[in-house]
């Protein structure tokens, strides 16, 4: 890619001035999902366009983050604190308050391949203008739409005295949008590729790293600095542990780990992370549950229950915030390399990380070097450390320093000489975590700050097109090593006949996106080793208002039938891959929730899909959720399977007042009712233990009635999850 110096703007009015100049006023801006967008650029374009009208922008992305809002006085004094301590100066896009208000402009279009979850599932602009686009192909859909902007933000560093610039959290699409925009320069329509600075935005090395030239426009101003989007961890309820367990199972040592983000994605970390740390534990945890018992020559096949002694490298899309802990573990480090003749011989076990003579008479065997050195032999020996830094090929003859030597090693005495003089002591350019994007709670962002150069540069953040697929002139490479890879996803619900829904519903409204799910699960299949596991919940809702995920039906499908591979739930695993249809209903029944067992079971038998004189065997009836809470509960009094396994940004108190405000919005339709325990909370002392919660509220001294009012709801909030 041409090198070329690019237009700095500390005023982004400025800069919008002149790309309305360059490109005109018809903008297609494509900026990345999540924490990459550009927040001071977009929003100076959109207000332009709410005074001009003969402006138009359509922007396109995915998962538009926002600082979290209230409705009413009391979430407002729970929420305000938080806001300012988590999100601090984070600016809002102007036009999602527009999007929830359905207010926005004639002249603006929002075109999301992945929407914030269920947030804009009534939202008749989001609804309209989804682009319904696998991961993979979500830059190249973009680009149909016609962008002729791409814009950014990134990281800015000196490295021996030049400067550089960082994709980021966010090279994942904008690496091969702006290869496309390059190589599209002669065809006479104007575009511009668009960088805006963060200083808060960490330095990542890969392929995210590129001149600055790489931009047309870069923004750079102190005044447009501001705390990336902080992602608060969600709690892991007992439902994902025990996904997360049965999962955890199935990851085999010296393999390949993809995972996503959210309490599930949580859950699988934290079971691996047992299983490493806590062995002795989690072994006897699962020998309790039945796992072991019931897929014990299931995981002995495809998974284990040891502790990681090769360990796991990771190919995923979202670089979630637990592989860090992974990785400061010691269950990320498994190192691969770009050249597909070293990762084969890495995973035959032919050589090691370490440098040897014996690493170089192998390669010499194995015809991968030539005995007389050419200059791609010598600068595929010193750019991996076979050879140390500084080796070159002059002349027929290798010069190190003052020293020289024959570049002939079939002399064996030269050889020897070579070997003494030039070789390196350990392999080098190695990747141990290969991803897209990322995004996380402050400690995450921090952690990547604060990690040595030499472990950063393990972290590879790529293109999508690179980590999602095998398609490509390396393909091979990817194979060898992606070996024993498990993509671990989740889903909302799971048909019997194996297909699974993700991301919409049945009256075609979007909730998320495919994302890369597809993408991965069709990878699983391509490897001659990998497999995908689906995570679903068996049942949403509690009580008598709990439905089954696990259905016979479903109109609307995110990976089809004939990609099912491995299903979990809370109570087990379905091995579904090159089963006949009648075995893989039962085993999804086998996993269902025991309520809705025999109803799915009597549908099956009727439409003909399970024999008449099929029985649910008895280690699968009581699939319940009280059988899990009461199996976790001694294991809970010795500190495992906490609500927060990796911490949280909240307090204590605000964890339990969060609970408590969620738990009583289902009271608050009952108002006769609730108006009579307001009365009677006005005649009742308050008690000690409430006091911390209701001084964090600023209502433990109320001033006004409305004030009282708010007080009393908050005891019988509180009350209402026994938190007093």
């Amino acid at each position: 890619m041409e090198t070329r110096e690019p237009v700095y703007y500390q005023d982004v009015e400025r800069c919008v001035d002149d790309l309305v100049a360059k490109v005109g006023k018809k903008i297609i801006m494509a900026v990345p999902l999540a924490v990459g967008k550009p927040n001071h650029l977009v929003n100076a374009i959109y207000r332009r366009l709410k005074t001009d009208p003969s402006m138009h922008l359509t922007l396109i992305t995915a998962v538009t983050l926002e600082k979290p809002s209230w409705g009413n006085d009391l979430e407002r004094r729970f929420m305000q604190p938080l806001v300012e301590r988590i999100w601090g100066d984070f600016p809002d896009f102007d036009y999602i308050g527009d999007l929830r208000k359905n207010e926005i402009p004639k002249n603006f279009e929002l075109v999301e391949f992945y929407n914030k979850t269920a947030q804009f599932m009534n939202c008749p602009h989001a609804q309209q203008h989804y682009l319904g686009s696998n991961y993979t192909h979500a830059i190249r859909d973009g680009l149909i739409q016609g962008a002729n902007v791409i814009s950014q933000l990134v990281a800015k560093k000196e490295i021996d005295g030049k400067t550089f610039l960082s994709m980021g959290c966010n090279p994942d699409t904008h690496l091969d949008g702006a290869e496309y925009i390059r190589a599209s320069e002669g065809d006479g329509i104007p575009r511009a590729i668009i960088g805006q600075v963060n200083g808060d935005m960490p330095f990542m090395y890969g392929q995210a790293v590129v001149e600055p030239g790489h931009y047309d426009m870069i923004i750079e101003n102190p005044d447009y600095e501001f705390k990336i989007f902080r992602a608060p961890k969600e709690s892991v309820s007992t439902t994902d542990w025990m996904i997360g367990l049965h999962a955890s199972a199935l990851v085999k040592d010296g393999g390949t780990l993809q995972v996503g983000i959210g309490s599930l994605g949580d859950a699988i970390v934290a079971g691996i992370m047992m299983r490493h740390t806590e062995n002795e534990a989690y072994q006897a945890v699962l020998s309790e549950v039945g796992i072991q018992e019931k897929y014990g020559k299931l995981i002995e096949e495809w998974g284990g229950l040891e502790v990681f002694d090769e360990g796991l490298m990771s190919s995923t899309e979202m670089f979630v915030d637990t592989l860090i802990e992974l990785f400061k573990c010691g269950v990320l480090k498994r190192k691969v390399y770009e050249n597909l003749d070293l990762q084969t011989l890495l995973n035959e076990g032919t050589i090691t990380e370490q440098v040897t003579p014996e690493m170089l008479e192998v390669l010499l065997d194995r015809e991968v070097i030539r005995p007389q050195l050419r200059e791609k032999d010598v600068s595929f020996l010193t750019a991996f450390g076979i050879f140390k830094k500084g080796v070159v090929l002059e002349g027929g003859e290798l010069v190190d320093g003052e020293a020289r030597f024959s570049a002939d090693l079939s002399d064996a005495a030269n050889r020897e000489a070579v070997i003494k003089a030039c070789l390196g002591d350990s392999l080098d350019k190695a990747v141990v975590i290969y991803a897209g994007f990322f995004v996380g709670p402050e400690a995450f962002y921090e952690t990547l700050k604060a990690l040595p150069e030499d472990q950063l540069k393990l972290i590879d953040m790529r293109s999508v097109a690179f980590i999602n697929q095998l398609y490509g002139d390396d393909y091979q490479l990817r194979v060898a090593q992606r070996k024993h890879g498990r993509f671990i996803n989740a889903a909302l619900m799971a048909m019997l006949n194996g297909a699974t829904v993700a991301d919409g519903l049945d009256d075609h409204r979007i909730i998320s996106g495919p994302g890369g799910q597809y993408n991965f699960i069709s990878m699983a299949h391509a490897l001659p080793d990998g497999r995908a596991v689906t995570m679903v919940r068996s049942t949403r809702g509690s009580g008598a208002k709990a439905t089954s995920n696990i259905v016979w039906q479903y109109n609307h499908t995110t990976v089809p039938r004939h990609l099912r591979d491995i299903v979990v739930t809370e109570y087990g695993i379905a091995d579904l891959r090159g089963q006949q249809d009648h075995v893989v209903m039962t085993r999804l029944i086998c996993i269902a929730d025991s309520r809705f067992q025999q109803q799915l079971l009597d549908t099956a038998k009727a439409k003909g899909k399970v024999p008449a004189d099929y029985v649910i065997p008895e280690e699968f009836r009581n699939n319940t959720p009280e059988r899990l809470e009461k199996l976790l509960v001694p294991h809970r009094r010795n500190g495992l399977f906490p609500a927060f396994p990796f911490g949280t940004d909240f307090t204590d108190e605000e964890i339990i007042i969060g609970k408590a405000l969620k738990g009583f919005k289902s009271r608050a339709n009952k108002k006769v009712a609730l108006g009579r325990d307001i009365f009677k909370k006005m005649m009742e002392p308050i008690p000690d233990a409430a006091r911390p919660y209701l001084k964090r509220l600023d209502l433990d001294a109320p001033k006004t009635m409305k004030e009282k009012m708010m007080q009393k709801v908050v005891l019988l909030a509180l009350e209402g999850t026994k938190a007093i």
